[in-house]
């Protein structure tokens, strides 16, 4: 087969890292990938965004499979216009990936189906948001209600944060994701990812992972794309999934599919799990980034067939293969992130690390300049490894984290505490 994957960050080096194994890829092509991602595919100029580009990109290299790794090509409705063109895609809709593009969507599908979640209102003004937020008190969580590239969530745990969180929404520091904003209570307890594939019936989950959002150790400093993850997460029990998938999952899929708009494709529940139970704190349409990294590492080469046995609605006959293992990842970001930081600094001693089934470094924000390695975003490297237990993981990934020579990168130094 012929596959293209759309995308350039960690995510999709690992979605390519894991394809590239499987015998029934004859050819792959990341658009637009990165500098790590062409050492395990082709990298391709493309707009992403732009459906009719694709789809002539699709025809021009005979592509038989895609995979749609970020959530705004989906909200654009790639997935659409793929299917328009009889391209076989793996990802939601545009109206499906509503659960991720719009907060207050979300909400509804739950009331309407009665999933457990934080009891909300929706404001499309700032007075009537900020005198909501006095009367309910801190803490409380503002999110904006569209896409804000994972900055658009403030857990504000005094009334003044909250009121800031409000102001500034109204006041456009998001864009448009900004301009309706949703007020949720604050939900105690642990959180963790829940990843299902969904063929706009039957379920199937893949994974379950825990990451690090905040910036410094011990969950300290602002929030992050996330700082690193490690899988399985030891909080979801076998229990706890069950009451996912029985109580959020299925009722939220089986009400997506009555309001004709069937959801296929990856569903990343966060979830917050407090005395045995859990509730929903978000859907994504997509995998998670860096959570991806160890579901990849964990997954290998069976991601391919779970992707397309999701993609062409045969869920009901897959099955997941685990090995029991632990994956963790640790990332490695520009220093000053997630504020101001540099570009094009160099990174040496990549070279010499291990590149195999138990050990990788995924590039998120990497390029080739003059023969060299530079960085190129905030986060930069997801250092992962796989062991028999999440211990070892980590001690292997942390070896690897010390033979990188990058004076101006940095990383949290206590990936998997929650869990160890």
């Amino acid at each position: 087969m012929n596959i293209l994957v759309l995308g350039g960050g960690g995510r999709e080096h690992a979605l390519a890292w894991a394809i590239a194994q499987n015998p029934k890829c004859d050819r792959l092509i990341v658009a637009p990938g990165n500098a790590g991602i062409a050492g395990v595919a082709e990298c391709a100029a493309l707009d992403i965004l732009d459906g009719a580009a694709v789809v002539a990109f699709c025809e021009t290299h005979a592509i038989d499979f895609v995979v749609i790794g970020p959530e705004a090509p989906l909200a654009a409705g790639v997935a659409d216009a793929l299917a328009a063109a009889g391209v076989l895609a793996f990802g939601p809709s545009a109206a499906a990936a509503r659960l991720e593009a719009s907060k207050a969507f979300t909400k509804d599908i739950c009331d309407a189906c009665g999933a457990p979640t934080a009891a909300w209102a929706r404001f499309t003004e700032a007075a009537p948001a900020l005198a909501y937020v006095r009367a309910k008190g801190a803490p409380i969580v503002v999110k904006a209600d569209g896409l804000a590239a994972g900055k658009g969530v403030v857990v504000a745990m005094t009334l003044a944060e909250a009121e800031a969180a409000v102001t500034d929404m109204f006041a456009g520091s998001l864009g448009a994701a900004g301009a309706e904003v949703v007020i949720e209570d604050f939900m105690p307890g642990e959180e963790a990812s829940f990843f299902i594939l969904c063929d706009g019936t039957d379920v199937l989950p893949v994974g379950t992972a825990q990451d690090h959002k905040r910036v410094g150790d011990g969950d300290t400093g602002p929030n992050t794309g996330g700082m690193g993850a490690y899988s399985p997460a030891p909080v979801l029990t076998p229990a706890i999934q069950a009451q996912v998938l029985d109580e959020i999952v299925k009722p939220t899929v089986a009400e997506m599919a009555r309001r004709g708009m069937p959801y296929t494709g990856v569903l990343y529940a966060g979830l917050m799990i407090d005395r045995g139970r859990a509730r929903l704190v978000e859907y994504n349409v997509r995998f998670g980034d860096p959570e991806a990294q160890v579901l990849m590492m964990r997954l290998g080469a069976q991601t391919l067939d779970l992707l397309l046995a999701c993609a062409e609605g045969r869920l009901a006959e897959a099955r997941v293969n685990w090995a029991e293992d632990h994956a963790l990842t640790v990332v490695m970001a520009a220093r000053g992130y997630p504020g101001d930081h540099d570009r094009g600094t160099p990174i040496r001693g990549l070279d010499a690390l291990p590149e195999d089934s138990r050990h990788m470094v995924f590039h998120a924000g990497t390029a080739r300049k003059d023969g060299a390695m530079v960085a190129t975003g905030g986060r930069v490297l997801n250092v992962t490894a796989r062991a028999e237990t999440l211990r070892a993981a980590r001690e292997a990934a942390y070896a690897m984290v010390a033979e990188i020579d990058w004076p101006d990168g940095f990383c949290r130094s206590d990936i998997g505490w929650r869990a160890l």
